[in-house]
């Protein structure tokens, strides 16, 4: 008699994390973060392909999971952020797995949107990954709260935004996703 699959506990393993301010950077304004706008905006933080190189080497999958609210707002379009994550991948050869967009404001009430953790839990189901295995990086304590609600293990990107921290405490805080990557790989 042999193990059923549907039973089995899932063994994949996800590094999830946030788009800007983890991969690449943002523009402060009052202490708030805000995403870049268009194509010559866009730059990838010091350290970050290499970081994810070795996520990726040693067998996670990374996927990317953003709230884009701008869209929703009209400040944006989604093939304006579409167009972001294909440069993030071909012109910076970053290897991302997949990218998870939430384009609601909160007003709307999704379960995408973080601090709900929905966009993570719907990549579990379909990657079958063991989410207390896996890691939610972000630099807001939406991401935080989000991958505590998955079952995640947690890590905050800390960059001083003056934003109150309204999320449990993450289990670590880092300066860089390069130290996220080696706190993780030394687990």
């Amino acid at each position: 008699m042999g193990i059923n699959p549907v039973n089995r506990p899932a063994e994949r393993r996800a590094v999830f994390l946030d788009r800007d301010g983890v991969i690449n950077q943002v523009f402060v304004r009052d202490g708030k973060s805000y995403p870049p706008q268009n194509l010559q905006q866009l730059q990838v933080l010091p350290g970050v392909k290499e970081a994810l190189e070795k996520l990726k080497s040693a067998g996670y999958l990374l996927i990317v999971v953003t709230n884009q609210p701008d869209v929703a707002r009209g400040n944006q379009t989604r093939e304006q952020v579409e167009e972001f994550h294909r440069a993030l991948r071909q012109q910076f050869g970053l290897p991302i797995d997949d990218f998870r967009v939430c384009y609601h404001d909160d007003r709307d009430g999704c379960e995408c949107r973080k601090p709900l953790p929905g966009m993570l839990t719907a990549a579990a189901g379909e990657y079958g990954l063991n989410l207390g295995s896996s890691f939610m990086i972000g630099d807001r304590w939406r991401d935080v709260e989000a991958g505590r609600r998955a079952g995640c293990r947690t890590i905050f990107l800390d960059h001083g935004y003056t934003e109150p921290f309204q999320a449990e405490a993450p289990e670590v805080r880092v300066r860089s996703l390069q130290e996220a990557a080696e706190w993780i790989l030394s687990r």
